[in-house]
């Protein structure tokens, strides 16, 4: 039987929404009071990074020349664009916001807040159709009613969570719990496919524990219950006996490896942990997992002595992928210089528990103390 002919690569593709991966449209009423809620619940979610996705209602507006760029020194952003709206756009927009809001006047989203407005019959009558995944309902007063049209397509509606307009402490609950919902998993990943050169042999190999580090590391992220895979150059054993990632991204050493992992699964995050750190325990994988901080790029250890974190025992969110991707564009294959100029929650450890063994004289100076 011939095989099916496929034109492109199988690749795993990164869970998303119309535009975002993790959106909520809300509609039902003006636009000006859904601006006003996005902005109330924004407030009381603001550890989390949230975007708007709305339309313009400006007329006769000129075809935009030239896209402009305006820096605030508190760090704001504004962009005026050239740009239309383009699904697959939007989504690289998007990527790194937790939760994004559309008005759903305008956009349909995958879930949707419906807005019951008693002025809007019509309107909400219209975008019926619109409606395929709501969340919670939001009456303007005590009194607005759920309209005929409403009732006929969604016969338990009325069962629905509701709230008025005014409470936004319980609106943004619910949402804060929708943004939850969306954290990844994490998963483990041992890089062992380095070169070693210093060391003169196979770093993973070595042993501290009475047995290979790179069975040591395996076992540490799997005592702190995370699914766990070695990063390899190419597959050394049966995939039935090891949970083996050869690079797809080839001679890019860590960086490759780790991009490897999300091309794999891209929504998973990842726990980064080389072998040459053999002073890394429970503990300390424990304290990353219990800082990490899904709404960064990464939570990534620094010692408390030195300028910079360190890479290699690090959770990467899947927010990570397309930001490596970005510097690979631009020629550069170093996980820090990524997670020095974004956007990172950093956890400070003393500077022995990350010390990097490179020589064999390191080699033997760690055996002798991590025996001791």
């Amino acid at each position: 039987m011939d095989k099916k002919h496929t034109k492109h690569t199988n690749l795993v593709k990164k869970h998303t929404d119309n535009f975002a991966p993790n959106e909520v449209a809300i509609l039902g009423t003006k636009c000006g009071v859904i601006a006003d809620l996005v902005n109330d619940v924004s407030k009381k979610l603001s550890q989390y990074n949230l975007g708007y996705f709305d339309a313009s209602h400006a007329k006769d507006l000129q075809q935009n020349t030239l896209t402009e760029y305006t820096f605030h020194h508190e760090g704001n952003l504004h962009i005026n664009t050239t740009s239309s709206i383009n699904k697959y756009e939007q989504r690289l927009q998007f990527y790194n916001h937790d939760l994004v809001f559309i008005n759903g006047n305008h956009y349909q989203g995958a879930k949707q807040i419906l807005i019951l407005d008693d002025e809007k019959e019509a309107s909400v009558k219209k975008r019926l159709d619109q409606l395929t995944n709501i969340q919670f309902v939001v009456k303007l007063s005590e009194n607005s009613r759920y309209f005929d049209c409403l009732l006929e397509r969604f016969p338990n509606i009325k069962n629905s969570t509701s709230y008025t307009i005014n409470e936004i402490d319980k609106i943004s609950n619910h949402i804060h719990h929708l943004i939850k919902e969306n954290i990844a998993p994490v998963k483990g990943l041992v890089l062992i496919g380095g070169k070693s050169t210093r060391m003169g042999t196979d770093k993973s190999e070595l042993d501290y524990f009475g047995k290979p580090q790179k069975e040591h590391a395996k076992e540490l992220l799997e005592s702190c219950s995370l699914e766990t895979y070695y990063s390899v150059r190419d597959y050394s054993i049966s995939l039935e006996t090891t949970h083996e990632i050869p690079d797809t991204f080839l001679n890019l050493g860590p960086f490759g490896g780790i991009c490897t992992a999300f091309q794999k699964d891209p929504n998973t995050a990842w726990l980064v942990l080389a072998t040459d750190l053999p002073f890394v325990n429970e503990e300390l994988i424990t304290l990353l997992l219990q800082k990490r901080n899904p709404s960064k790029i990464a939570t990534a250890i620094k010692g408390s002595n030195k300028d910079f974190p360190e890479p290699l025992i690090a959770l990467y969110e899947p927010k990570a992928y397309g930001k490596l991707l970005q510097y690979l564009a631009q020629g550069y294959s170093c996980p820090r210089k990524m997670l020095i100029n974004s956007d990172v929650e950093i956890v400070e450890v003393e500077d022995d528990l990350i010390r990097n063994i490179n020589t064999p004289k390191d080699f033997k100076e760690a055996k002798r103390e991590l025996n001791s």
